[in-house]
């Protein structure tokens, strides 16, 4: 008896979206498993009699390919078990050494993973794959459509000097070709790419020098963002920049990020206490007067949060949260290097030169290492001490003029 295969709106799981996953339904000998495709729908775009998406669904197409690819692919290992005269079960069908492959283009692979990511909420790993695919779209000029043995050392050579040409630095180098071997690896797993085509193996990405540059900047330089600024004209959340890179100065480095989402729940016995995105580590600190005033001053435009960053009743999904956050803090970063140019600070200032700054100045204090961890949310000291090396040599200088 042949397996069946179909699609069904797996209405048992409800995403953080509201939406259901998308399922394959495999049924033989009166046994049926489930494997989900990647992606997902809101119910009202789903034909639950028909079982198949409706014609109002958006990305409908896009999504009947996903759901066609996957059922020709079992529908090919089924013909060739057939073929075989191999008998075969639910489990064994859905055993990944016995999928056959499926080679997909470069460009539909990068948009499952994407998919996949938006619907896990991962929004941080959709960011990095999102910005790692239009690299690569930018530098082939739109033609991705090509098999991942395409991607031979010849291709990277060739990628690597346009990314330089383009004027990036080996870390965002490094980050984009981590990402596109990242992306060839899973396709391997997945049996959409040859482990013979892969081309890491001669073309090694660890050549790039990925050393933290120095971000941090005086404690005087600092000092000068509360100082006031001359108005700028059609540039918004000027006022707001400068504070919130105060804020993150004053309060052990918090990242833009945490800020975003911190509530007056955040607030506790007049301290911050808040769960770091990146790590999940607990961080409890006290918030000075000056980071209060900050706070009390933008308490009542929050809608909902203590910054004007976030709105409770528009960004409540992940990716909604993501793509708000993401397209702020551009702005921002825009606003503190313009401030920095006003006031007299030479230096790329960011929100995280904030961050740094807070723990190169505590590190010049004299303060341990371990309470400078604890105040940023690193897992390990090994990080923090990477993290503080790409610091000055203004201490150690001095210490040297002692030598003679």
């Amino acid at each position: 008896m042949n397996a069946t295969v179909n699609v069904v709106c797996y209405t048992s799981k409800i995403l953080s979206n509201g939406e259901h996953p998308l399922m394959l339904r495999i049924c033989k000998d009166g046994k049926k498993k489930y494997q989900s495709l990647g992606i997902s729908v809101n119910p009202k775009y789903w034909d639950f009699k028909k079982n198949t998406l409706k014609a109002c669904c958006p990305n409908k197409e896009y999504i009947q390919k996903i759901i066609l690819n996957k059922q020709m692919e079992f529908q090919q290992r089924m013909l060739q078990l057939t073929c075989e005269q191999k008998d075969y079960t639910v489990a064994t069908l859905l055993n990944k050494d016995c999928v056959t492959f499926t080679l997909k283009t470069v460009e539909e692979f990068y948009c499952n993973l994407i998919e996949q990511y938006a619907c896990e909420d991962k929004c941080g790993n959709r960011l990095i794959y999102k910005a790692s695919l239009n690299s690569i779209k930018t530098f082939t000029k739109g033609k991705l459509n090509i098999p991942f043995s395409d991607i031979d050392t010849i291709w990277l050579t060739k990628y690597e000097k346009w990314l330089r040409s383009k004027g990036n630095k080996d870390t965002t180098i490094s980050l984009m070709f981590r990402t596109l071997r990242s992306t060839y690896n899973k396709a391997i797993n997945a049996k959409c790419a040859r482990v013979s085509d892969y081309p890491f193996n001669e073309y090694k990405i660890n050549k790039f020098n990925t050393t933290t540059q120095k971000r941090a900047i005086a404690k005087t330089d600092v000092l000068k963002f509360k100082t006031e600024v001359q108005p700028m004209e059609k540039r918004q959340y000027i006022e707001l920049s400068k504070d919130i890179f105060i804020f993150s100065y004053l309060c052990g480095g918090i990242n833009f990020t945490d800020i975003a989402n911190l509530t007056h729940e955040n607030i506790q016995s007049g301290r911050l206490h808040y769960i770091r995105q990146k790590t999940g580590k607990q961080i409890k600190i006290g918030i000075p007067q000056e980071a209060m005033r900050i706070i009390e001053k933008y308490s009542k435009t929050g809608r909902g949060y203590l910054f004007p960053i976030l709105d409770s009743k528009v960004h409540k999904t992940a990716l909604q949260k993501q793509n708000r956050i993401h397209k702020l803090l551009g702005k921002v970063n825009k606003n503190l290097k313009l401030l920095a140019a006003q006031l007299g600070v030479e230096a790329n200032v960011t929100t995280y030169v904030a961050r740094h700054s807070f723990a190169s100045v505590l590190k010049k204090s004299g303060v341990n290492i371990a309470l400078i961890s604890e105040a940023l949310g690193h897992s390990d000291l090994a990080t923090t001490q990477i993290y503080l090396d790409s610091f000055d040599n203004e201490q150690m200088d001095d210490a040297m003029k002692n030598l003679l």
